[in-house]
């Protein structure tokens, strides 16, 4: 899987653990497609400092689904319900 795309689940599932500043930078990076420069220039500071928060959130994210591992679980249960009955499917679903 791409890189981008595993981080960008994984901040579906995280980001309540990470703090404004860490969600500001990281959506700004990887939704909003700014580059580390303009992420900078937004927010008055230097364009090292925004790589390094965008780095520390990347391992953060990557820490809890390695201790948690709620992106793998949520898989597993996605390949296992893929061949149910749709109506069954739908309710195990919104269980999760």
């Amino acid at each position: 899987m791409d890189k981008e795309i595993y981080l960008s689940a994984l901040y579906d599932y995280y980001s309540p653990l990470l703090t404004d500043k860490q969600k500001n930078y990281f959506e700004d990076y990887y939704f909003n497609n700014f580059s580390l420069a303009e992420i900078a220039e937004n927010n008055n500071t230097s364009r090292n400092a925004i790589h390094k928060q965008v780095k520390e959130t990347e391992n953060k994210l990557l820490d809890y689904e390695d201790k948690l591992k709620l992106y793998r679980r949520a898989s597993e249960i996605e390949e296992i319900i893929k061949d149910l009955d749709e109506e069954i499917k739908e309710q195990i679903e919104e269980l999760i």
